[in-house]
Order: C-alpha cells, then sequence, then structure tokens
C-alpha cells in the first residue's frame, strides 16, 4: 500500500508530518512544476505554490487530492479542483493561537512604538520623552471576521482589559456575543474603534474591504493591523491615510504583492512591517504538518473529513 500511494510536497512541511505521510505513502519533495504531476495521488502545499487550472490539468488523471498545511486556500483554483474532481483539504487549525499572538504583538508594537524605540536604543540613543505610547486597556478594538482566529483574538484582547466589537457576515449577533464581542455592522463600527484587526479570507467580496471610503470612516488616530491576507487592505488608500495623519499606524504581516519590494508602506515611519509570518512558530507549523497529513491521507482512503474545502 505504502508504495502504491504517491504524495507530492512541494512546499515545506514539519517532519512530523512528513512521518506520518511516509508511513503510508511514498513521499517525494521538490516544486510542483519541476514534477510529472500525473505520478502522483495526492499534492500538498502551502501558500507559495500555485495551483491553478493549469497544474491540476497536469496531474489527470491520477491526482485525487491537493492539502493546503494551513487554512487560506486563495492560491489553488477551487473551481478547477472541483470540474477535474480533485478534493481540496486544509488546516484551519493549525496557526489560529499563532496569529492572533501575532496581532496582539503587532498591536503592542503600534502602541507602545517598540520598534522604533528598539532600533534608537540600538543606535545609542535615549529617547525617552519621543517615545510615549498608548495603553490597550481601555481601549476598544474592532474586529472584522469572527471566525477561529478572530475569536482568539478577541479572548486575548479583553484579557488586556479592552472593549471589543466584531462585524462577521456569516455569523448571527447572538453568535457574535457568544465569542465575547459586541455585533456591530461595518460601517458603525469603524469610527467607534481605536484598533481594528482584520481576520478575513480574500475572496471578490473582501478585496479592498478596507479602501478609502472605510479608512475616511475610521476615528482620527486609530491604528490598524492586518495578518489576514493581503489585498484586503486597499495599501494606496491606507498611505494616504497615513501621510494626512488620519490614522495613527499600521501594522502589516501581509501584502498584495509579496515580497512587497519597493513599497513606500515599508519606509513609512507609522507602519510596523512583518514577512508574512503570522502562522511562523513551531507550535502551528507541527500542527499544520499533522493535520494535513492526516486530512491528506483520509480523502486517500475515502474516509471522513474534518475540512474539505471542494
Amino acid at each position: 500500500m505504502k508504495q502504491s500511494i504517491r504524495v507530492l510536497v512541494s512546499d515545506s512541511l514539519a517532519p512530523e508530518g512528513l512521518e506520518l505521510l511516509a508511513a503510508q505513502a511514498q513521499v517525494v519533495q521538490g516544486p510542483a512544476d519541476q514534477q510529472d504531476l500525473s505520478t502522483f495521488d495526492a499534492l500538498v502545499v502551502r501558500s507559495r505554490t500555485r495551483v491553478d487550472a493549469a497544474l491540476l490539468e497536469r496531474g489527470r488523471p491520477r491526482l485525487r487530492v491537493v492539502g493546503r498545511a494551513g487554512v487560506g486556500v486563495d492560491n489553488i483554483d477551487l473551481q478547477a479542483a472541483k470540474r477535474l474532481g480533485v478534493v481540496v483539504v486544509n488546516a484551519p487549525q493549525a496557526a489560529t493561537i499563532s496569529v492572533a499572538e501575532h496581532a496582539i504583538g503587532l498591536m503592542l508594537a503600534l502602541a507602545r512604538r517598540i520598534p522604533q524605540a528598539a532600533q534608537s536604543t540600538r543606535q545609542g540613543q535615549w529617547r525617552k520623552a519621543d517615545f510615549v505610547g498608548t495603553e490597550l486597556h481601555g481601549k476598544t478594538l474592532g474586529v472584522i471576521g469572527l471566525g477561529r482566529i478572530g475569536s482568539a483574538l478577541a479572548q486575548r484582547a479583553q484579557a488586556f482589559g479592552m472593549h471589543v466589537m466584531a462585524c462577521d457576515a456569516c455569523l448571527e449577533p447572538a453568535e457574535i456575543r457568544q465569542r465575547g464581542a459586541q455585533p456591530a455592522e461595518l460601517d458603525a463600527m469603524l469610527p467607534q474603534v481605536d484598533f481594528l484587526s482584520l481576520h478575513v479570507p480574500l475572496t471578490p467580496q473582501t478585496k479592498g474591504l478596507l479602501g478609502e471610503r472605510a479608512l475616511a470612516r475610521m476615528k482620527r488616530g486609530a491604528y490598524l493591523i492586518c495578518t489576514a491576507r493581503g489585498g484586503v487592505v486597499d495599501e494606496q488608500a491606507l498611505l494616504a491615510a497615513l501621510d494626512s495623519g488620519h490614522l495613527a499606524g499600521a501594522a502589516l504581516d501581509v501584502f498584495a504583492t509579496e515580497p512587497p519590494v519597493g513599497s513606500p508602506l515599508l519606509q513609512h515611519p507609522a507602519v510596523v512591517a512583518t514577512p508574512h509570518i503570522g502562522a511562523q512558530t513551531r507550535e502551528a507549523q507541527v500542527r499544520a504538518g499533522r493535520d494535513i497529513a492526516t486530512e491528506v491521507l483520509a480523502a486517500l482512503h475515502g474516509q471522513e473529513l474534518r475540512w474539505r474545502v471542494v
């Protein structure tokens, strides 16, 4: 059985996940565009590999499963997969804690100007008066998207003494309250929050969700945090809001183009930027590897799936 099942792992995967796969299948590691996909039963990717229609066609007729070791599947052509009968599964729970903690870290970095203060101190300066910050305690956090990560963030924000508001088109108000937030429509929420954190996937509906109009509705002096997906925030509109002083700062872990070479946001003094590392913890990587390996093998064996996307 092990030799009859072949799995291509085209992006990095934790050793724990590779071991689970190798126990039941022949595992090959390497870029998908350099392999004959028609000789594999399953393909495991992260965010780097673009699983478009052409790539899926190359896997016919043998390729049956695509596993995304993480939550976002915007790099996979789901319609093509459905048309070709390829099952797509992901690992949506693996990075929940890590991304929520990173969002908290970015909030603190903005509120206390930690990166700027650290850089100044490294340069031999001692500019205490220049780095007066603000507390999270008593402030209002707005969360767009109260799924697993958004809910985990809301819980942690409450521990800081923050008031949490949230909007989520997929949840009833009662469910939002149960998850620890005050429900609100987006337009009504924006002028009330001191910090705004985004936790929605990139879809045609969310692309440019935070554009010029939405940013203008935010409270003057508010902070924006995005650890979701690049493209949800209109980066040109954000730059204008920062330049004008309407927003006090922004923390971005994701960009519309990654890496964001030449983006003026990277040089802006009010921006904290990190290289899409929300899920980059040892614990999250192990969970993602184990979860996707288990789910891919279950799909190959025709077993019940926990996280089938299509």
